[in-house]
């Protein structure tokens, strides 16, 4: 497909911002200006030509280039070595199991997480460390930030029309973590999820992260009993579209359950067998019952108006990571319920700082 059209703009930041809310391309925040030359660096970092379509983007199912990857990127302020991230990023995105096109059109709040693991994160400097969801890393910021570019931009969802979010949610301005290898007891995820040599992404239809805050156990029974409760929650989209929850431990979390024999898979069948992690239907509305037992039958079809559900279909409908820094405390994140964790390697492209001249 043709390389993204060439506009006469402002080349001064404050010019830019006005000239881009002008024509819908920003976020609110200031943006770089993506110039032809800071376009070309991004795109060579790839090794991919500007024209080539990465796919359509849903809801207006335009194509994006690399080329048109690459200006968003730059816009959102991505140095060129992070552009084969964020490709990455998009190709998970529009694999149709992870069903983007409901993700960005429903009320509901939620917005792809992105998360960087393998050799790549470290090379980059991606943050899977103290304050891993938070502020103040260009690497995490970008790629979070140039993803809803994309989706913004090229995709077209629009707040109030196409993006239909009652409240939204604060990820939808960035939302990309990375893995803590170093502080994982068990596995990595990049290896649980089948990540190539060089590093991957993992785009998941995520809410904010809900705080799991347990400073007083001291065994993995008790943490565990912590997490089940916060699985538990009348309200998720995860009790009746079912589907996958992402619980992001903290290392002092996990190292706990390691010290006492538990790896991912012992964690997952725990957390599923678990009486806390269950949901009394006691008091349910009538409409909300007829609800999920339409949506999601093999679990609400014969469960009595006062009974309980799990809140997991099975074990592999949790996943587990390790990340952040010190502290007594992990993160839950639910999903839309409809969608499904998409891995995407890395291309390797360049290597870093070959694309800067």
């Amino acid at each position: 497909m043709p390389a993204p059209a060439v506009h006469d703009a402002p080349g001064d930041v404050l010019e830019f911002l006005a000239f881009a809310e002008e024509r819908r391309w920003s976020d609110g925040l200031p943006s770089v200006p993506p110039t032809e030359e800071l376009v070309e660096r991004a795109v060579a970092a790839t090794g991919r030509d500007a024209g080539h379509l990465v796919g359509l983007v849903p809801p207006s199912n335009r194509g994006a280039s690399v080329g048109a990857i690459a200006a968003n990127a730059v816009m959102a302020g991505c140095p060129p070595e992070l552009t084969p991230v964020v490709v990455a990023a998009v190709e998970a995105a529009l694999e149709p199991r992870f069903n983007l096109q409901a993700l960005t059109t429903t009320t509901h709040p939620v917005t792809p997480l992105v998360v960087v693991h393998g050799p790549v994160a470290e090379r980059l400097g991606f943050n899977g460390g103290p304050n891993a969801f938070g502020q103040g890393n260009r690497a995490n910021a970008g790629v979070g930030r140039a993803l809803r570019l994309v989706l913004q931009n090229v995709g077209e969802a629009r707040p109030g029309e196409t993006d239909r979010a009652t409240h939204g949610t604060p990820g939808k301005y960035a939302y990309c973590i990375a893995e803590n290898a170093a502080g994982s007891p068990f596995e990595t995820f990049h290896a649980a999820r089948g990540g190539g040599p060089g590093g991957a992404v993992t785009v998941f239809g995520g809410e904010a992260p809900h705080n799991i805050n347990d400073h007083g156990s001291t065994d993995a029974a008790g943490i565990l009993n912590t997490i089940a409760g916060t699985l538990a929650s009348l309200g998720s989209n995860n009790l009746y579209l079912r589907g996958q929850l992402l619980l992001v431990l903290g290392p002092e979390h996990a190292e706990v359950l390691a010290r006492e024999g538990y790896d991912r898979r012992r964690i997952q069948e725990a957390l599923h067998a678990h009486p806390r992690a269950r949901i009394s239907l006691a008091g349910v509305s009538e409409g909300n019952f007829d609800r999920y037992r339409r949506t999601a039958p093999h679990v609400f079809a014969d469960v009595p108006d006062d009974g309980v559900v799990p809140m997991l279909d099975g074990p592999e409908s949790l996943l587990v990571m390790v990340a952040g820094g010190p502290g007594k405390h992990s993160m839950l994140v639910p999903s839309f319920g409809t969608t499904e964790a998409v891995t995407v390697d890395v291309s390797p492209g360049p290597a870093r700082g070959a694309a800067d001249g």
